[in-house]
Formats: structure tokens, sequence, C-alpha cells
């Protein structure tokens, strides 16, 4: 659910983004080039060096969709591992039902 939840912040601030696709700061109007891992949350250069996140951990913002990416995928993976397991077992009750 947290997984989904980070989609749909990175998708919705995509949709906000400015002219050519770069997404910009509500607060600074400037390019969110970081990732804050603590937040789970795009940030720009001058949001680093505020108190809210100069404590806290940061990757480029690619590096972090990638890593992201990865997770989606795995999960993706481990979803259509159980429905195929869940729909043999469907046809197998089936089977034995009928």
């Amino acid at each position: 659910a947290k997984i989904i939840e980070i989609a749909k912040r990175l998708s919705l601030q995509a949709t906000k983004g400015g002219a050519g696709g770069e997404r910009l700061c509500e607060k600074h109007q400037e390019a969110l080039k970081l990732f804050c891992e603590e937040d789970q949350t795009p940030i720009c250069l001058v949001c680093r060096e505020s108190q809210a996140h100069r404590v806290h951990a940061v990757v480029p913002i690619e590096e972090a969709a990638e890593e992201h990416k990865e997770k989606f995928q795995a999960h993706v993976q481990v979803l259509k591992d159980r429905r195929e397991k869940l729909l043999g077992l469907k046809v197998a009750e089936e089977g034995k039902s009928l």
C-alpha cells in the first residue's frame, strides 16, 4: 500500500510539472532533482538545505526512480506468481467438484 501511495504521489507530481516535463517544487519553483528517502518525496536543492530535510538521506531523483521501478517490478512478479498459483488451485477445485 505504501508503494502504491508513493507511485500515486510521484504520478500526481509528474502531471503538475512545467513545460518540457520538468517538475517544480511548489514552495521554491525549483526543479525537483533529489528524493528524500525519509519522507519518500521529491525535493529541490533549496528544500535539501532547509531544516525539514537537512539531516535526511537524499539521492538523485533518477536513482530513486530506478530503485522504485525495480521494487515495483519485483512486487508485480510476486503478484503474478500468486495469481497463477490461485488460478491453478481454482481449476483443480473446479475439476474436483465436477
